[in-house]
């Protein structure tokens, strides 16, 4: 099937920009690059504002703390049943309508609710902003469209970094909107961000044409195809679901130890704990630029080394609040670098189906991610901080391990799916 022919012929994607008569080096304009990143952030940041909001709105709504819990895995659940029903569409419609149509969905469900009468209310606006967000997950192969073949591991890599930064800073911001002007403002607030973004997208992102005209059931159907047919992106997504696993367990029982008799940290202060954790996002565009050099294999193999040492430094470090600071910059740091070389890899299997491969991609390690989050609460219940070291550092360690298994050859190209 035929790309395109709107990116063929749109400035975005040539060396030479007709639009404002400037070259870009990497065939995408730094402004566009920019606003992907953006956008990819304040989408994903929808799925984790609640998290420090649980025991206000326990104690607005009146429910227990195990209630309150609910909010989270619903909005979980939402985003996975649009990893599996939405994110394929991108292969099926035009990419900038569907963003727009999504992005407004997503405005509504937000300002739902913030207005929210019940936690009833609350729970279904979740679960529909939760599975509208996937929106990130639509722009990332977007921009991987629109890069030429040299550059794309360093656009992705950066458009990437605003998505992860998103991630790590949307705790930090949730706490202090909430401590500063209350609990609804957070989504009242991000509704207004939503809507801006659907238009600043709208007229910023090129028209890109469906890369398939085939029935909706058949994209879904071509999507566990895909899986079956590519055995590096069920290997590349067990590598993430690891990685997200040990990347989960750390993020959701460190607020026990910043909060516990040592350190006697506020729901802000570890909220801007998470701010550390930012500065991983840094090593984004040099993940992509080790991609664009073939060097996704050995890199990757390194980056599980470097999350299990930084494991142990957590589990060493547990009273001191350098060492932890340091293992949660490391851990980020490793965890970006596989996704973005998974990514990297995944997008070059078959370019007519970006969006399903993400999508399957995602999905897969997203079960990592909330399985590594459950047992990471288990195991700090069961024996503290140290289990939680150890957990999170077998998790990548049993991913190198599956490493060691990878053929060191350069896989033959495959041929594209059929839809």
């Amino acid at each position: 099937m035929s790309q395109s022919s709107d990116l063929r012929t749109s400035g975005p994607r040539r060396s030479h920009n007709a639009t404002t008569g400037t070259h870009t080096p990497h065939g995408v304009p730094g402004w566009l690059v920019a606003l992907l990143a953006v956008a990819s952030g304040m989408t994903v940041a929808n799925l984790y504002y609640a998290q420090p909001l649980l025991s206000s709105l326990r104690d607005v709504f009146h429910i227990t703390t195990a209630t309150a819990g609910i909010l989270i895995t619903l909005t979980q659940v939402g985003y996975v049943i649009g990893m599996v029903f939405l994110v394929p569409l991108g292969d099926r419609l035009e990419k900038r309508s569907l963003i727009t149509a999504l992005l407004t969905v997503t405005t509504l469900a937000l300002v739902a609710a913030g207005l929210a009468t019940g936690f009833p209310m609350l729970l279904v606006a979740s679960l529909i902003s939760g599975g509208t967000s996937v929106v990130a997950q639509i722009l990332v192969p977007f921009a991987a469209s629109l890069a030429p073949d040299h550059a794309r591991g360093r656009i992705v890599g950066r458009v990437m970094s605003g998505l992860l930064t998103g991630i790590l800073l949307s705790r930090t911001l949730s706490s202090l909107v909430s401590s500063v002007a209350g609990w609804r403002v957070v989504y009242l607030g991000s509704a207004v961000l939503m809507a801006l973004l659907a238009v600043a997208l709208r007229f910023a992102l090129p028209k890109h044409a469906p890369t398939t005209t085939v029935p909706y059931h058949h994209v879904l159907r071509s999507t566990v195809t895909l899986v079956r047919t590519h055995p590096v992106l069920l290997r590349r997504g067990l590598y993430q679901a690891a990685m997200f696993g040990a990347f989960s367990a750390f993020w959701t029982t460190i607020s026990y130890v910043l909060t516990g008799p040592h350190f006697h940290y506020s729901a802000v202060g570890v909220g801007i704990f998470a701010l550390v954790g930012a500065a991983g996002a840094a090593v984004a565009p040099l993940a992509g630029h080790w991609a664009d050099r073939k060097l996704a294999r050995p890199m990757t193999g390194l980056a599980f080394a470097v999350a299990a040492a930084a494991f142990a430094v957590a589990g060493f470090g547990q009273h001191s609040i350098v060492l932890l600071a340091l293992a949660a910059i490391l851990i980020d740091m490793a965890v970006q670098t596989t996704l973005i070389l998974g990514q990297h890899t995944i997008y070059q299997l078959d370019p007519s189906a970006r969006a399903r491969l993400n999508s399957a991609f995602i999905a897969t390690f997203f079960l990592g991610g909330a399985r590594g989050s459950q047992l990471g609460s288990i195991a700090y219940r069961a024996a503290g901080w140290g289990a939680v070291s150890i957990l999170g550092a077998v998790l990548p360690l049993v991913a190198l391990l599956y490493w060691f298994t990878e053929r060191r050859v350069v896989e033959r190209k495959t041929v594209p799916c059929s839809v």
